[in-house]
């Protein structure tokens, strides 16, 4: 039944003009692949917490050169990609979600580019800027990087593959059905990195010049940074691919991979490769205490070898969804997967700093308050923060869409002293607001809250419900007297 599934599509795929004859093989093997039923099955028992030589920490790492000349020579062996495929649908944005404002009017990507300008004029090094763009992202990518065509760095832009999504009761790709557009199409996930920089000629591009290793990373986490203490421990052990990790885990993070030794590799465990039984075990911040970032940092003649020898099988990611009212099904990979068929894989067990993604509104408000200073195109936290957690901070969804995050403050409240922060309703806040201990707001079906002009609030929890309907007047009052403390 297997066999003749994969022989209808492939017969079905061979027609489609749309891509490339990579395209269309990678595919293939990646459906073949599912279709056999061959993933390995992860078996509990065997599974052992990695020793601090496979994950190594932070603090125990050499100090890199102080020598310019010999921290410009780790340099030109080094290239950084952003994964820029994603668009900014989710926070309510059109395009690329690179190019969201985060702070200062800067974007994403204008911080990545003044990070990596800022790096080689201080030592004279070439460290170039690659972004795996998507279809979804390709043709306004190429737009926002002409903006950038007098910068001192060299921007390569490439796009990652485009597979036929499967219709699912028929197992046949969607666009031989008539569905050309890009509903049809879907990018199968960042573990098609390898196959992608090598098809693009990128990968042999930056071996030409000398490069060894690329520093990856989603282009929405701010902490992801160059680190010459990492690139340096790589080069003279000779690792061949290497993953930050985080601890301790948080509520938030739960659901991340991390990283086991099993049968004398390293590999990544994902949440879908454990069995029901054990999945409150893997949620435990007891037991599984470190996380994958997603900063990768791997060797470019080993993805040159591992992706000619075709040997990059990483656990398959079935996504099905509906689109149209259709039943469809797309397979996608984890470039963190990849991390068991390299050689001398380590992880590295990196402060939480190097850790600071945008997802959602909430964490747009963290990194736009006064927890966090910009400087050169780096985000670093601010030294009167005591607590080393961030605040947990929990929007309502009149606050998802970034313009209407936006709108609802005048300006961002100061949050250095906050533990943690949940808004719910139709809450609006004024100018000079600082935000102390544990803080609940929420406002009443039809009520609007406004919080004053230089409003402190400081452990408070739904103070909105001890003073119902007469909260707006007393606003009022405490427009005249900016400062004050709220007593509830």
């Amino acid at each position: 039944m297997a066999d003749e599934k994969l022989a209808k599509l492939r017969e079905a795929t061979a027609g489609l003009t749309q891509i490339s004859d990579n395209e269309k093989s990678g595919f293939l093997s990646l459906v073949g692949r599912y279709l056999s039923g061959d993933e390995e099955i992860i078996e509990w028992a065997k599974i052992h917490t990695p020793t601090d030589e496979v994950v190594v920490p932070y603090d125990t790492l050499e100090s890199p050169p102080e020598d310019i000349e010999a921290t410009k020579k780790l340099l030109d062996k080094l290239a950084v990609l952003k994964l820029n495929g994603g668009l900014g649908t989710t926070m309510g944005c059109t395009g690329p979600k690179s190019v969201i404002e985060v702070r200062n009017g800067f974007t994403f990507l204008d911080l990545i580019v003044i990070q990596i300008e800022s790096l080689n004029k201080k030592y004279g090094s070439n460290v170039p800027l690659l972004l795996m763009n998507s279809f979804n992202t390709h043709e306004d990518t190429l737009k926002i990087v002409e903006k950038y065509a007098n910068s001192s760095i060299d921007i390569h832009t490439f796009n990652q593959s485009q597979y036929p999504r499967v219709v699912a009761d028929e197992f046949l790709p969607w666009p031989s059905k008539g569905k050309t557009d890009k509903d049809g199409w879907y990018p199968p996930g960042h573990g098609d990195i390898f196959p992608s920089l090598m098809n693009s000629g990128k990968l042999d591009l930056l071996l030409s010049q000398g490069k060894e290793y690329v520093f990856i990373a989603n282009s929405d986490n701010l902490g992801a940074i160059v680190d010459m203490k990492i690139l340096n421990h790589l080069i003279h052990k000779q690792n061949e691919y290497c993953m930050e990790v985080c601890h301790p885990k948080t509520l938030a993070d739960v659901k991340g991979g991390t990283l086991i030794s099993y049968e004398g590799r390293v590999q990544l465990l994902e949440i879908a490769q454990v069995p029901d039984a054990h999945v409150n075990e893997f949620k435990s911040i007891e037991k599984f205490k470190i996380f994958n970032t997603n900063n990768l940092w791997v060797n470019l003649k080993a993805i040159k070898r591992l992706v000619e020898a075709d040997a990059l099988k990483m656990e398959i990611i079935p996504n099905p969804k509906e689109v149209d009212g259709v039943k469809v099904l797309q397979l996608e990979t984890a470039a963190g997967a990849a991390i068991r068929f390299f050689d001398h894989a380590i992880g590295i067990n990196v402060p939480r700093s190097r850790f600071l993604p945008v997802k959602a509104t909430s964490d747009l408000q963290l990194v736009q308050s006064d927890l966090y200073t910009l400087v050169d195109g780096f985000v670093t936290r601010n030294s009167a923060r005591t607590n080393p957690s961030n605040p947990s901070i929990e929007l309502g969804p009149e606050f998802k869409k970034v313009g209407s995050f936006l709108g609802r403050f005048k300006s961002i409240p100061s949050i250095v002293e906050l533990d943690s922060l949940k808004v719910s309703g139709d809450v609006w806040f004024g100018s000079g607001i600082v935000l102390k201990g544990k803080v609940t707001i929420t406002a009443k079906p039809g009520v609007k809250l406004e919080i004053p002009d230089g409003a402190v609030i400081e452990n408070k929890d739904n103070f909105e419900k001890e003073r119902g309907q007469y909260y707006n007047c007393y606003v009022l009052t405490l427009v005249r007297t900016p400062r004050q403390v709220i007593k509830f």
